[in-house]
């Protein structure tokens, strides 16, 4: 495969109109200090992201107690009501962030998911935590999608496997705080002074990030600049091409489904792990507020981010280790969930869930390089939108859903461990993720080679 003389057309990968493409000269620069501190706040703002969406998991003990909800419901307002609202939402503000400002469009979704969660402090029925949570929902939409393709064009290829595994610590960072600050503010006050204290604090962080991080060019640090298409005039992404192009490509279909299987286990176990811990394993909130918040930011993190080094490290030679690496992890972590539903004592179960906690989480980085490599710079944001579309409509949309009817169904037959018998029913979806994974590997070794500055690497 040799690459295209400078000036000549090429068929944009994932794209049917023929481009001209030239060489980048920053595509060799390393990223300076600039990139590095964008980088860190959009990490930041992730953090309160997925803080203001756990914390509802990890309150669920005493907002049970104080707004008597089943935990049906508690499935279904942390699962199917955020979901359906976050998910399909993200596909719009995709769609006007790849048109427009991306840090403005994040700036704003973050105001907007930080104002509604210090609304969920303020919710006195269980309708009226339903709407707030929506309203999160809709506000986290517009967070992740666009970093991925801010980040993605402050740092070159071969980087950004690091660089978005850095990022994506965000979730276990924000659930690690949000157990240990929130969970601690609970206690000391109650779970409502927890949700009123970090919305503010998203506001806040939402000004900062106008202040501090600047738009980036889309695509000025990839190998092949696009230019002007040959042709009709066609100066934005179009949504239904880059629709169809996402749903008719093997490879990222099947790591947005293999992403999805997995977070049908995260998420389903992660939304009802404090309140398993608290109700069946006798753990109180001040204890789930040191060793359950050292499990997850120790474990999450460094799972996470030790992924996004071997991403950087094989798939410059071996394209597949996207969906093997995944695949590997997940047989490996199957022992030590199995472990941590059974253990008969909390420090038991704390301890083998280190295990799962760390392996759980390869695919999120891997899924999320796959796709933001495979695509135009201008299809980025939106096929990251749809790549969250898919694996959170399954994964935190039926995860926790499922897992909370499961619960309420087994309480009539085991009234005083109905979660742990919903919890071993997850342990097929690793299976099926798996096999997914699996399957992509099957895809991408069949595909093209990797290449390294237009040429095939060996």
């Amino acid at each position: 495969m040799s690459r295209a003389p400078m000036g000549v057309a090429e068929a944009s990968p994932g794209g049917s109109i023929p481009q001209t493409a030239y060489p980048s000269p920053a595509a060799s620069k390393a990223p300076g200090a600039r990139a590095w501190v964008a980088l860190g706040m959009l990490c930041f703002i992730y953090v309160l992201n997925f803080l203001d969406r756990q914390l509802l998991a990890i309150l669920a003990k005493p907002i049970q107690d104080t707004l008597h909800v089943s935990d049906s419901q508690l499935g279904l307002i942390g699962g199917l009501y955020f979901a359906l609202f976050y998910c399909f939402i993200s596909i719009p503000v995709a769609w006007l962030a790849d048109r427009s400002n991306r840090v403005k469009v994040l700036s704003l979704a973050c105001a907007l998911w930080s104002a509604a969660t210090l609304a969920c402090g303020m919710a006195n029925t269980y309708p009226q935590l339903v709407v707030a949570r929506m309203a999160v929902g809709v506000g986290e939409a517009g967070g992740v999608p666009p970093s991925y393709a801010i980040i993605s064009d402050y740092f070159p290829r071969g980087r950004r496997g690091t660089a978005l595994g850095i990022f994506n610590l965000g979730p276990p960072i924000g659930a690690a705080l949000g157990i240990a600050f929130g969970a601690s503010i609970a206690a000391a006050f109650s779970w409502r002074h927890a949700f009123i204290v970090l919305g503010a604090i998203g506001i806040a962080a939402a000004i900062a990030l106008l202040l501090i991080v600047r738009e980036p060019r889309r695509g000025g640090l990839d190998e092949a600049v696009v230019a002007a298409p040959i042709g009709p005039a066609n100066k934005t992404p179009q949504f239904l091409p880059t629709l169809r192009m996402f749903f008719t490509r093997p490879e990222l279909l099947l790591a947005a489904l293999g992403s999805g299987a997995t977070q049908f286990v995260t998420y389903g176990m992660g939304n009802f792990t404090t309140l398993f811990l608290m109700r069946e394993k006798g753990m109180t909130l001040n204890e789930v507020a040191v060793y359950y918040a050292l499990v997850v930011g120790i474990g999450m993190s460094a799972g996470i981010f030790v992924s996004g080094r071997l991403l950087d490290r094989y798939t410059r030679r071996y394209r597949q280790a996207y969906a093997l690496l995944p695949a590997a992890s997940l047989v490996l972590a199957i022992p030590f969930y199995i472990g941590f539903v059974w253990a008969p004592s909390w420090p038991l179960a704390i301890a083998l869930l280190i295990g799962p906690t760390f392996l759980n989480y390869f695919y999120l980085s891997a899924s999320v390089t796959l796709v933001q490599e495979e695509v135009r710079p201008d299809q980025r944001v939106m096929s990251g939108a749809l790549l969250l579309l898919i694996m959170n409509l399954i994964g935190l949309g039926l995860g926790p859903t499922y897992v909370g009817a499961a619960s309420d169904y087994f309480r009539a037959s085991h009234p005083d461990n109905s979660l742990q018998m919903a919890l071993y029913t997850l342990v097929p979806a690793y299976f099926v993720a798996i096999a997914l994974f699996l399957w992509l590997a099957r895809v991408l070794r069949r595909g093209k080679q990797p290449t390294l500055n237009g040429e095939p690497v060996q």
